[in-house]
């Protein structure tokens, strides 16, 4: 069936509506498109549906999506969403945003691929140039890559090279990738490391998380020994635990992690790919709550939707990998034109419009609103999270998989988060409406009632 024939919204989109649901999801254009979907897809994802239908007792058929607009996604039977997950986290101005798809067409129109690290684009100098003074000691050096695990692998890749030692502290719950060098260091699921663990660094110690003040002694206790063994060249960490369930720690965990790591000669590395460029309330969460961090990781938001990532580090961290025989950590899109104009219009949008503390204002509105407005709702643990970076955490896994199930129905696009799986996860575009936000919020409340 040719897109053409598929419905299309019924008047032009403006990225601010509110949900409009045609045919109850799936309708039958999506479950076309999944059929042929299942045959050529590698059947982890719907193995992985499947179960999730068996915990929660709920269809867990998707959606297929055809267009975005703003804070709105649009299914390939005309259904419209709010969308309260925006790719990820990564889609941080919104789908289509004017500044990102101007900068991508005006680069298109100019070179499309560069000779990466051999010669570069012109468009990738400027990145680099603003993406070096993000980093909490003023300035930097990068290392781009294609994906946030792809930054983690550069920065634990640099730690090693800069203090000759392979051990690695992480901590529970963390998610930082699936390539080999941060599942080695993924502590979300045991399961995803399991078949692979022959192959992964077996140099890598787990720390407990902290979630509260009276979790803070016991969290850096556990670092501290690992640290004493005297082979950790890396402490990896993210500001706030992320797919783990959007965990805040306190705000003296990030500073007292990385006076230890110091005295014991380790790096710490922080892991911004979902909590930086603004998602969490700040341009880099691990600088807004005083922790001079060593490398630091960006990604998701980076590219406005298009993939792109990179790690930083002074220019004396990463004088390590100037070396006798040539070590390098490149690939063929690293720094690719379009990627890098669509970092660079991200970049100067956040920075010139302000963009960061409006989402911060309008996320923190939203918490306060939530936690009000679920008081006393059964199931219903705790809402938490920093900027528009949310989590609701429920009893239970198989309430989380039937609430997201009940939004999507209602026409609101969330995910399921927590080493659990029972927590419901916001992550929506920067730039999204308030009134979305209330709508949602309603919704959800709703949802967890039915």
């Amino acid at each position: 069936m040719p897109l053409s024939e598929f419905p299309q919204p019924a008047e032009e989109p403006t990225g601010d509506q509110l949900p409009e649901i045609r045919v109850a999801p799936p309708g039958p254009a999506s479950k076309s498109a999944l059929g042929r979907l299942e045959r050529v897809e590698c059947p982890a994802f719907g193995h992985r549906r499947s179960a999730r239908e068996t915990l929660s007792g709920a269809d867990m058929a998707p959606i297929v999506l055809a267009s975005g607009k703003g804070s709105n996604v649009f299914d390939l039977d005309g259904n419209r969403y709010v969308d309260l997950a925006a790719g990820f986290g990564s889609v941080l101005l919104g789908h289509g945003a004017p500044a990102v798809t101007r900068a991508i067409e005006a680069q298109t129109d100019r070179m499309i691929q560069a000779l990466g690290d051999v010669y570069a684009a012109d468009i990738k100098v400027g990145l680099l140039e603003r993406l070096s003074s993000l980093h909490p000691a003023g300035s930097a050096q990068v290392i781009l890559g294609q994906s946030g695990g792809d930054a983690v692998t550069a920065a634990l890749k640099t730690a090693a090279l800069a203090t000759g030692k392979p051990g690695v502290v992480a901590f529970e719950g963390a998610y930082h990738g699936l390539g080999y060098g941060p599942l080695a260091a993924c502590g979300l699921r045991e399961s995803y490391r399991a078949p692979f663990a022959e192959q992964l660094n077996p140099h890598v110690t787990f720390a407990p998380y902290p979630a509260t003040e009276a979790d803070l002694d016991r969290a850096l206790g556990a670092v501290e020994k690992a640290l004493a063994a005297g082979n950790v060249g890396a402490v990896l960490v993210e500001p706030i635990l992320g797919r783990g369930g959007v965990v805040v720690p306190p705000d003296a965990f990030l500073k007292s992690l990385v006076e230890l790591a110091h005295r014991h000669g380790a790096l710490v590395i922080a892991d911004e790919v979902w909590t930086g460029l603004g998602r969490s309330g700040a341009m880099v969460r691990s600088s807004a709550v005083g922790a001079a961090v060593d490398i630091l990781c960006l990604g998701k938001g980076l590219g406005g939707g298009l993939p792109i990532s990179a790690c930083l580090a002074p220019e004396s961290i990463m004088a390590a990998w100037t070396r006798g025989a040539e070590v390098i950590h490149t690939s063929t899109h690293a720094g690719a034109p379009l990627a890098c104009a669509a970092a660079i219009a991200v970049l100067d949008s956040l920075r010139f419009r302000q963009t960061v503390p409006k989402a911060r204002e309008a996320g923190n509105r939203t918490k306060e609103y939530l936690r009000a407005l679920l008081q006393g709702v059964a199931g219903v643990v705790e809402v938490r999270g920093e900027g528009l970076m949310l989590g609701i955490a429920l009893e239970s896994g198989d309430l989380a998989l039937r609430a997201m199930r009940r939004m999507l129905e209602a026409g609101y696009i969330v995910l399921t988060g927590g080493q659990k799986g029972e927590v419901i996860t916001w992550t929506p575009p920067l730039t999204i409406a308030e009134e979305q936000l209330t709508a949602a919020s309603n919704a959800l409340k709703e949802a967890l009632s039915a």
